[in-house]
């Protein structure tokens, strides 16, 4: 008997014409910046884009009401104009040439929303790497929840060592129709896509299969997207309907060479940076333990380095142990580069980042096996310049 997994090929919505001026980057990019995403207006101005179908994390407001109802009306017109053209029962198969010219390979197709666990601890197929923050699920459900279709920035992991899916793909792509191929925006790179039709998709669904065994029923780790998943799942729970059992995702090899772990740095804003570093070094030495770790404070016309000792194994845990005990008084932002960490550290006197080293990916599979999951934003899959462009979309309403 066949034993099912939780990914599965879609109807997807692909746009009809100017796929550059319709892809946009990941909404949870350059939140600090917003030069970025006065370019992305700019060069889409006057075109169909997925601009106007999401809402950058950067203009989140108390109250979203507006922008959701316009999205969600942008949305509809987008369906009833016939922007779109539908590619049936496909994964895609997609090359992404990333800024820095590695080639990163994944799949699009839908998971199967009852697979995946966002508790600590919970034993799905899908799990989230990091602990979810339960008060983020409402204003993303409020997104999702009334529109007709999803656009995705998710980003799932698998443990292939040998790469055979991707192998299996590329050595089979001359089969598959190409669906588009074009540069993304910004520096961002190129992406290709082909159409996976039912009969290699089987294969693929049959290699996923062999591997979840392997990992002890877990076939995926969420890279990206984890509170996005999360949202989508509250729905479900909530209203049980079918049309929202299953969400639209990215597969990709951890082992893939284009695959980095990249830490995220913390930025703190209206705060005195000697008088906070200072903070988290007592902090630390309240407590103790048996693991040292270094952080490159940054902050206007500072650069210097603090040594801490901890009981958990990564930097990050111990800094946001410590942050945690602040966020009520402070503003922290979640920065991805260095270079962008040190830009905005330096825009004002009451401004401090931390720099500090990552996680291994080696580690993770073991690590949400035996843990159950990471700190919040302990790592991000590469630079920010190669997140997910929204492209590929699918109808949920």
């Amino acid at each position: 008997m066949e034993e099912k997994i939780c990914f599965s090929t879609a109807d997807i919505l692909l746009p009809k014409g100017n796929p550059d001026k319709f892809a946009v980057i990941a909404c949870d990019q350059f939140t600090s910046e917003p030069d970025y995403w006065e370019k992305v207006k700019e060069f889409t101005k006057g075109y169909n884009s997925s601009l106007e179908l999401i809402l950058p994390e950067i203009y989140l407001s108390d109250d979203n009401t507006a922008d959701i109802n316009r999205i969600n009306g942008n949305m509809r017109q987008y369906l009833k104009n016939g922007v779109f053209k539908e590619i049936k029962d496909s994964f895609v198969f997609v090359q992404r040439v990333q800024s820095d010219g590695v080639l990163r390979q994944g799949i699009i197709g839908k998971i199967d929303l009852k697979d995946f666990t966002y508790h600590a601890g919970g034993d799905g197929e899908i799990r989230s790497t990091e602990k979810t923050v339960l008060e983020r699920i409402p204003p993303r459900a409020k997104i999702r929840e009334n529109a007709p279709i999803e656009l995705p920035h998710v980003m799932l992991l698998f443990d292939d060592k040998e790469d055979s899916i991707m192998k299996y793909l590329t050595e089979n792509k001359n089969n598959f129709d190409s669906l588009y191929d074009f540069d993304l925006f910004g520096g961002s790179g190129s992406i290709l896509g082909y159409r996976v039709c039912a009969e290699f998709a089987q294969r693929v669904k049959d290699m996923l299969s062999d591997i979840k065994k392997e990992n002890a029923g877990l076939l995926f780790c969420v890279g990206d997207g984890n509170h996005s998943l999360a949202a989508a799942k509250s729905i479900y729970e909530k209203s049980g309907r079918e049309s929202d059992r299953y969400a639209l995702a990215e597969i990709v090899n951890i082992h893939s060479p284009a695959i980095n772990f990249e830490p995220i740095y913390r930025v703190l804003f209206g705060v005195n940076p000697k008088s906070v570093m200072d903070e988290f070094v007592s902090f630390c030495a309240e407590r103790g333990g048996k693991y040292s770790h270094t952080f490159k404070c940054v902050y206007k016309g500072g650069d210097e380095e603090i040594t801490v000792n901890s009981d958990f194994t990564l930097p990050v845990a111990a800094l946001q142990d410590f942050l945690d005990t602040k966020k009520a008084d402070i503003k922290i932002d979640y920065i991805h580069g260095i270079e962008s960490t040190r830009k905005i550290a330096a825009s004002d006197d009451d401004t401090l980042g931390f720099i500090f080293d990552g996680m291994k990916k080696e580690d993770l599979f073991r690590a949400v096996i035996k843990d159950g999951s990471l700190p919040r934003k302990t790592f991000s899959l590469g630079h920010a310049l190669d997140k997910r462009f929204y492209l590929e979309a699918r109808r949920i309403g």
